[in-house]
């Protein structure tokens, strides 16, 4: 085994990013065994792939199949019906129509996060992963299913989902390897699939058999609607399309936000800044949709956040065609990598890359950068759905967590990405919190 094949092996978030700054850029042939990707990691570069030429490059190849036992041909698929689960997803998932969620989100939001009330009373600690994926699980059910699953069922799909994630690390670190042959997580990831059908499937069942598919404001009716010739999408494909939405619109919350407590543990001066802001904008009260807009420095903190460890933290595509990226010939069929996790961290687009700073997204610094220097919800026209979500989400989040607590990360660290692939904090119980009340800590 070649140095480079296992210094990704062992560590693949960083290995692909050691080779794309020392690189500072360029394309690298990687050497994996028989398996010869391209690492783009080049803003321009990277616009080629995503915008300019995306008809070029499919959500195909070695790196989807695993995937794709899960997510199926849905929204982030490339087969046929991708355009037409894109237009109708695109048009529910907008800044307006979350905004006009945005009062339903908040009080989820604000039930959820009182229910660390027992905990901070106590003095048990928390599971920081297992937390934000329930908090956010709350509020993305509400926008996806409306009131059609329940609370247990919205637990399971947290498990099934986290369980889908770890197990097909071995499938995404060994792409070439045969389906024929049984390897380690296999058997957890169609259990956890099967889990995902077993509530999805009955939800869209009940969507299409009940009258409320033709009013109701949430996803599940949105694609269980007829079209205007009066056809009605298969269920498989509703399937899909929720499946992708749900992992997108959640994953990426959740992923964040478990990321942010050692950040602001490691940095206290941020930690005290974005404390007094959320003290002065929200005050004693629960955290609104009115007081996102004026939450300026924590929109900041989590977009340095994103740009350090961005949770999709790899995007495969096939070279369909034969084409050029930066005078380097791409031959069809073959992968190209690009991984935003590389691609923040170029000193080349970035002063002091590794360090966190979020005054780089102040609104009074003027913006210079590449457009796709910086791309957590990726680009063109496979676009996350989801970062409208995400900047409600996200703040009412962690206002209505910092108006409550104080988290307390107990031990750990330091904190590097797990072998998976979302960029989850490696370790088997990950980062532990206790949620010390706001007084109790004698804070403000």
């Amino acid at each position: 085994m070649s140095p480079m094949m296992a210094r990704i092996v062992r560590d693949p978030v960083n290995g692909l990013a050691d080779a794309g700054m020392r690189a500072r850029g360029g394309i690298v042939r990687l050497k994996l065994g028989p398996f010869r990707p391209y690492l783009v990691t080049h803003p321009d570069h990277v616009q080629h792939v995503l915008r300019g030429g995306f008809p070029k490059y499919a959500r195909q190849g070695m790196f989807w199949r695993p995937l794709n036992r899960l997510l199926g041909d849905g929204i982030l698929g490339d087969g046929p019906g991708w355009e037409s689960s894109r237009k109708i997803l695109q048009s529910l998932f907008t800044a307006q129509y979350i905004a006009s969620l945005a009062g339903t989100i908040a009080k989820t939001i604000d039930e959820r996060v009182a229910e660390l009330d027992g905990a901070a009373r106590s003095g048990a600690p928390i599971d920081a992963a297992r937390e934000m994926a329930a908090i956010v699980n709350q509020s993305v059910v509400r926008v996806l299913f409306g009131d059609r699953v329940s609370r247990q069922d919205s637990e399971r799909l947290i498990s099934a989902y986290h369980t889908a994630d770890a197990a097909v690390t071995f499938r995404l670190l060994t792409p070439f390897m045969p389906y024929w042959l049984r390897l380690p997580g296999d058997r957890a990831f169609m259990d956890a699939v099967a889990t995902i059908d077993d509530v999805v499937f009955p939800v869209i069942h009940r969507a299409k058999d009940g009258s409320r598919a033709d009013d109701g404001v949430d996803v599940v009716s949105a694609l269980c609607r007829p079209d205007a010739d009066g056809h009605r999408r298969d269920d498989r494909r509703i399937r899909d399309d929720l499946v992708s939405v749900y992992a997108a619109a959640s994953e990426t919350t959740a992923t964040t936000l478990t990321w942010l407590w050692p950040v602001l543990d490691a940095h206290p001066e941020v930690a005290a800044r974005l404390y007094a802001e959320i003290e002065e904008v929200v005050g004693d009260g629960p955290a609104l949709p009115s007081h996102v807009p004026e939450l300026r420095y924590t929109k900041m903190v989590l977009q340095e956040v994103m740009r350090l460890y961005p949770a999709g933290w790899l995007f495969p595509r096939m070279a369909v065609e034969a084409d050029e990226i930066g005078g380097t010939r791409i031959k069809a069929g073959s992968m190209v990598l690009i991984s935003p996790y590389a691609t923040h961290r170029l000193e080349e687009f970035w002063d002091r890359p590794l360090e966190f700073d979020p005054e780089r997204f102040s609104p009074d610094v003027p913006r210079r950068r590449h457009r796709y220097a910086y791309f957590p919800f990726g680009g063109g026209p496979h676009q996350c759905l989801g970062q409208h979500l995400f900047h409600m989400d996200a703040p009412l989040i962690v206002a209505a967590i910092l108006n409550r607590f104080r988290p307390a990360p107990l031990g750990g660290g330091p904190f590097t990405p797990a072998r998976t692939a979302l960029l989850r904090p490696r370790g088997t119980v990950g980062l532990r919190l206790r949620p010390v009340p706001r007084a109790a800590r004698g804070l403000r």
